[in-house]
C-alpha cells in the first residue's frame, strides 16, 4: 500500500481532547478536525495515545493507538440526535483487565485456527492456544494489545489516521516478519473506512479485521435483538462444538442463518438447532455473494426505534457475525453501562476461520512480494 499521496496532505492540528459524551456540531460551521490526547501507560511503559476523529457533519470516532482500538462512534438517528454506538471502556486499564476485543485491530490471523497449529511450505507452526485448544485472533498478544505507531491527517474525504506496526518473525509463532498499515478514515458521508495491508518477507498468513461491538440504540441501551439484519449470502461454514469449521459450505436456506430477507437478530437465535447453540447465538462466518477480492455489500442492519442504518462492505469473502454470546454482565463498560448477553453484535469482514487447514478455502497465505489488502467500510445512515 503506497502511502505518499496521503503525505502531501496537510497533517491535521493537534490539540486537546476532552473525554465527555457525544455532542452535536451544526455541519454548517464545522470543519473536519484531528485532535490527540495520552491515553495512559501499558504495564511495559509504553505510552498510549487516542486519537479523535470529526468530520464535517459532526460525526466522531476515537482510535487508540493501543490495539487500534475503536473507544468511541458517535453518529446520529434519524432526529439527529447522537449517540456512541460501540461498547469499551472509559480508560486504558479497561481494555488491559477484561476487554472481550472490544473495537481492536485483530491480526495477525483474525478468528480461530484449530488446533492452535498450522503447515506451510511442509513446515508445521504450533500457535498459542488461547481459545479450548485453538488459537483464537492472533494469540496471547495478538495485534489487538499491541501499541501501534500513529500519523494523523487530513484528507479529501476526512480525517483519518495511520497506524503502523511491526510483526517481527517468529511473533505468537507466526513466520515471517510482516509490516502492517491501517488508515481509518471518518469519511464526510459517514462512514468509517478502514483499510488493511500488509508485507512479509517470506511465506506466512494474513487474515486481518476489525472487531468493534455495535449497538444502533447506543453503548448500554438494551439488547440488540430488535435489530433488523441482512446478510448477502447463499452459504455459511457450519462449526463443531468449538467453533471450528467443518470445512462444508453449507445453504443458509430453511436455517436460522437465512437473513437473505432482512430479519430481526432474535427472530431464530433461540431455535432448537445443533449448530446454533454451540455458541449460544450467532459466532458464525457467511459466505459472501462474490468473487474473493471484489469490493461489495456484505450486511446490512437496521435499529427500527432509532432509524440507524449500518451497512458493511468488503473486500472480504466471508464475515463473521457475532451476537455477544459470551458477554455476561460482568463487564462495565463507558459511563457505567453494563453490557449483558446480546447487547451487543459484530460483524467482522475476514476470510473464513481455519482456513490455513482447509485447501477448499479461500486461502489466506502471503508471500513475499504480494501485499494483503483488507478495505473494510462501515457506512452509516438513517431512515
Amino acid at each position: 500500500m503506497k502511502l505518499l499521496h496521503y503525505v502531501a496532505l496537510a497533517t491535521a492540528g493537534l490539540g486537546s481532547v476532552c473525554f465527555v459524551g457525544c455532542t452535536t456540531m451544526s455541519s454548517s460551521n464545522s470543519s473536519s478536525t484531528v485532535t490527540q490526547a495520552a491515553f495512559g501507560t501499558t504495564p511495559d511503559g509504553q505510552a498510549v495515545e487516542i486519537y479523535t476523529l470529526r468530520n464535517s457533519s459532526g460525526a466522531e470516532t476515537r482510535i487508540m493507538t493501543y490495539g487500534g482500538i475503536v473507544q468511541k462512534l458517535c453518529l446520529p438517528d434519524r432526529n439527529g440526535n447522537f449517540a456512541d454506538i460501540v461498547l469499551g471502556f472509559d480508560t486504558l486499564e479497561g481494555y488491559l483487565e477484561k476487554s472481550p476485543y472490544f473495537g481492536a485491530l485483530i491480526g495477525r490471523y483474525g478468528n480461530r485456527i484449530g488446533g492452535a497449529r498450522f503447515t506451510l511450505a511442509g513446515q508445521t507452526y504450533t500457535l498459542a492456544a488461547n481459545n479450548q485448544g485453538n488459537s483464537l485472533h492472533g494469540g496471547l498478544k495478538g495485534f489487538d494489545k499491541v501499541v501501534w505507531t500513529a500519523r494523523p491527517l487530513k484528507t479529501a474525504q476526512g480525517p483519518a489516521l495511520i497506524l503502523t506496526y511491526f510483526s517481527k518473525d517468529g511473533e505468537e509463532g507466526f513466520p515471517g516478519n510482516l509490516e502492517v498499515t491501517a488508515i481509518y478514515t471518518l469519511t464526510d458521508n459517514n462512514e468509517l473506512k478502514i483499510e488493511l495491508t500488509a508485507q512479509t518477507d517470506k511465506p506466512t498468513i494474513c487474515n486481518l479485521t476489525h472487531h468493534s461491538y455495535f449497538n444502533l440504540a447506543g453503548q448500554g441501551q438494551g439488547d440488540i435483538l430488535g435489530h433488523v439484519v441482512y446478510i448477502n449470502a447463499n452459504q455459511f461454514t457450519p462449526v463443531d462444538s468449538v467453533l471450528i469449521p467443518t470445512g462444508e459450505l453449507a445453504d443458509v436456506a430453511g436455517t436460522p442463518f437465512d437473513f437473505r430477507t432482512p430479519t430481526p437478530i432474535g427472530a431464530h437465535i433461540n431455535d432448537p438447532d445443533r449448530v446454533l447453540q454451540y455458541g449460544p447465538g450467532y459466532d458464525h462466518n457467511w459466505v459472501i455473494n462474490k468473487a474473493t477480492g471484489q469490493f461489495g455489500l456484505q450486511a446490512r442492519v437496521v435499529e427500527p426505534a432509532s432509524g440507524r442504518v449500518m451497512e458493511v462492505w468488503s473486500t472480504e469473502p466471508g464475515v463473521q457475525f457475532y451476537t455477544g454470546n459470551f458477554l455476561d454482565g460482568s463487564i462495565q463498560g463507558k459511563g457505567g453501562a453494563i453490557y449483558p448477553r446480546r447487547s451487543a453484535f459484530c460483524l467482522e469482514p475476514q476470510h473464513f476461520p481455519d482456513s490455513p487447514n482447509r485447501p477448499n478455502f479461500p486461502s489466506v497465505e502471503l508471500k513475499p512480494g504480494q501485499t494483503y489488502h483488507n478495505l473494510i467500510v462501515y457506512k452509516f445512515s438513517v431512515e
